[in-house]
């Protein structure tokens, strides 16, 4: 029996992003180079970064923007270093495709994606209308105060869609966060193309007209 609902991770699946650009056009603003930024806002990629608390919703964007400002001793203007800390983003141009033929075959999709909420608003602004039309469900770390691959935010997708667990479909392209996901009991897969994407729904009988 297919799946009813299908989750997408955003990082890696339907965009690419360069956090070595997000450092070095935040620091153009800040006056620093790109490894002091990089080693001031995720020197470890754990649960203690500043960037890490940021998508896990522990930080408001003016108290994350604020703190980064602090530390540098300058004073841009929030919104400008907000967009230089987001403008990181490309589409993968096969899944957006897919996403929306999907959508228009009547699959019911959602995201399920480790952002905050500068990334997500400048993302979401329209620049990329299938974001916008294909997913009916946005699940964000930083809405849910919780992490992939943490327990959390699976719960939380789950019980948005209105099916069992069982019968939803999740990509990502970090094992450890489909391995969660199979732990919560989805039917989860590594991305590693949109071709074998495709194959994986297609053997679930997941087929976009």
């Amino acid at each position: 029996m297919p799946p009813e609902f299908l989750y997408f991770d955003l990082g890696n699946v339907l965009l690419t992003f360069d956090n070595d650009r997000m450092c070095r056009q935040m620091g153009e603003l800040l006056g620093a180079d790109e490894a002091s930024v990089r080693g001031f806002v995720m020197p470890t990629g754990g649960e203690s970064d500043l960037q890490w608390r940021f998508e896990c919703g522990l930080l408001s964007e003016a108290e994350y923007l604020q703190q980064v400002c602090d530390h540098f001793g300058a004073s841009p203007d929030h919104a400008a270093l907000a967009v230089a800390a987001s403008d990181i983003f490309a589409p993968i141009e096969p899944a957006m495709r897919l996403a929306d033929a999907l959508a228009k075959a009547g699959w019911r999709l959602g995201l399920l994606s480790n952002t905050n909420w500068a990334h997500w608003r400048f993302v979401m602004d329209g620049r990329y209308p299938v974001l916008r039309s294909a997913f009916e469900v946005e699940m964000t770390s930083f809405a849910a105060q919780s992490m992939k691959p943490d327990a959390g935010i699976y719960r939380r997708a789950i019980e948005a869609t209105g099916v069992p667990a069982e019968r939803v479909f999740f990509t990502d392209d970090k094992p450890e966060n489909v391995a969660s996901a199979r732990e919560a009991g989805i039917d989860a897969v590594v991305f590693t193309s949109t071709e074998q994407l495709i194959a994986d729904l297609q053997s679930r009988g997941v087929i976009a007209e």
